[in-house]
């Protein structure tokens, strides 16, 4: 009997002691040509019907090529019952292992939808078990490329608990490696909330969803009609429900904008960002900034305009950007340096802060503080958002969220006042009182408790409503607290502001300052860990 078929039919007996070494290897060839190949052309061409590609095409593109390390190609699962003794296919759905991303180790693991439909059991579950330990243990980002259909049902519990192995390390792994899963398939029930748990969330259009129950129990328990993607889709999670940071319209820029993320994150927390070279002159003057900004504290404008000028060649990487748009958070780089970027929008009511907008920045803060990236913070906020709606909802509890990122923060902080900075948003969006290292603001800056029209009412209100002519002396008295206290050197001269610079000049302010802050050392209080407000 030749290799070949021994290999197809297997030795009657189980005994392979007779076998020769060119024997084992022609058998050990065609397991792993079995393995490369997958359940055959048919489910792949089905794979690819569905406008998705297989999971060893999704690694393809997002790992340098020949780089790719598979762990437990061969890994089978070991469930009985239900026929599922008699389909026992390599790697159980799953293909993990390492490879560089333009270089750099990252881990990863990918659903291969065409067995078992991706859904996860018990030996599909060790292995992503153990390429996240072997992450976490190395210090390298873990990628996830999801497209599977939950729990395996046949194998029960077994299943259930895989998914807690996982939320558990995802959980472990938190602010200590970056973790990033890509949604590229249905993801539905428990299995939706690891990537939850991890820093980053992408997804593309017409192939992704998301939902704890899909849209036939919605049916069953509420009587609603709706479909998978305008319940869970990408454009819902990405400006709706704000689960998903990025959205886009097909596969291949999603993985090529997972690429370049991972090129502005450290691999762990132990290190730094990776620094590049700086062809964008460091003193370089900021023209543009004068008409970018207007004069009138009311007028709109858009903030992204102001960072495009001031980070190295125009270039940054926004997050969230179709949820809460009142608040812009983005990485970019300065002098070759990366940052974290929090400014509030005008262009979007106003740049009030409200509940999302609290959300948003401040789990962005802390990521930015768990990987050692320093934070710049624009600021030009008119207070937070007031409403029935808001205040029912718990804007105080979801705005303390972003007060406690910034006071937990320990990387290097630097806070711009570009116009107005009133309340307590003000002091939220890290002001020197609550240890921003450096805080700077434009000659256009206005800080108060409030705007001169509302304060100059609640102060005036007597005079205002004794004068023969109201609206002449409430003019007038608007113009007083202007004059008194709202002028842009009057926190200047309390120190709660360090310097009032040129707008030209903030490109080159900010690189210096953040060079001197480059070695900052924080130590914390000794504790477990703190109770931040849900």
């Amino acid at each position: 009997m030749s290799a070949r078929e021994r290999t197809l039919t297997g030795p009657t007996d189980g005994n392979r002691s007779g076998w020769t070494t060119d024997e084992r290897l022609e058998e050990l060839r065609l397991i792993k040509k079995e393995v490369l190949q997958g359940p055959g052309p048919e489910a792949t061409e089905r794979q690819h019907a569905r406008g998705k590609l297989t999971a060893r095409e999704r690694i393809d593109l997002l790992l340098d090529e020949g780089s790719f390390t598979e762990v437990e190609p061969l890994r089978r699962h070991r469930a009985t019952g239900f026929g599922l003794q008699a389909n026992r296919p390599y790697t159980d759905g799953v293909v993990t292992g390492w490879g560089t991303v333009f270089g750099r180790t990252v881990f990863v693991y990918a659903h291969d939808f065409r067995i078992f439909g991706g859904a996860l059991g018990e030996a599909h579950a060790s292995k992503i078990h153990k390429v996240m330990d072997m992450a976490l243990a190395a210090g390298a980002p873990l990628v996830s490329l999801n497209d599977g259909a939950g729990a395996r049902i046949q194998e029960g519990v077994s299943a259930l608990a895989g998914y807690g192995g996982i939320f558990r390390r995802n959980t472990k792994a938190s602010g200590v490696i970056p973790q990033i899963s890509v949604m590229l398939g249905p993801c539905a029930g428990g299995a939706s909330y690891s990537p939850a748990l991890t820093d980053f969330v992408f997804m593309v259009r017409g192939i992704s969803q998301m939902f704890i129950t899909g849209p036939d129990v919605v049916r069953a328990v509420t009587g609603e009609e709706i479909t998978q993607d305008a319940l869970g889709g990408a454009d819902v999670h990405a400006g709706v429900s704000g689960v998903s940071h990025f959205v886009y319209p097909d596969v291949r820029s999603c993985v090529e904008d997972v690429r370049y993320l991972i090129t502005l994150l450290p691999s762990s927390n132990r290190e730094l960002p990776p620094t590049v070279l700086c062809d964008d002159p460091v003193d370089r003057s900021c023209d543009a900034l004068l008409d970018l900004v207007p004069d009138d504290p009311s007028a709109v404008y858009d903030v992204r305009g102001v960072i495009e000028e001031i980070v190295d060649d125009g270039d940054y990487f926004e997050v969230h950007a179709a949820w809460a748009t009142n608040v812009v958070c983005a990485l970019a780089r300065l002098g070759g340096e990366v940052v974290g970027i929090v400014a509030n929008q005008p262009s979007s009511l106003a740049g009030v802060l409200d509940i999302d907008a609290s959300e948003k920045a401040a789990r962005f803060v802390q990521f930015c503080d768990a990987f050692n990236i320093p934070l710049v913070t624009l600021i030009d906020v008119p207070g937070f958002l007031p409403g029935v709606a808001q205040e029912h909802n718990g804007i105080i509890r979801h705005g303390a969220k972003l007060l406690y990122a910034y006071c937990n923060a320990t990387v290097p902080r630097i806070s711009l006042v570009l116009r107005k900075a009133y309340g307590g948003a003000y002091i939220v969006m890290d002001s020197l009182s609550i240890g921003t290292d450096l805080a700077l603001a434009w000659p256009s800056n206005e800080i108060a408790v409030m705007g001169a029209e509302g304060a100059a009412n609640v102060i005036f209100r007597r005079e205002i409503n004794a004068a023969p002519n109201p609206e002449e002396m409430r003019q007038q008295k608007i113009k007083e607290y202007q004059a008194e206290l709202m002028h842009p050197y009057y926190a200047a001269e309390r120190g709660l502001v360090d310097d009032v610079i040129d707008p030209r000049d903030t490109r080159r302010i900010m690189i210096k300052s953040l060079s001197m802050l480059r070695a900052k050392h924080v130590d914390l209080p000794c504790r477990k860990h703190g109770n931040p407000p849900q």
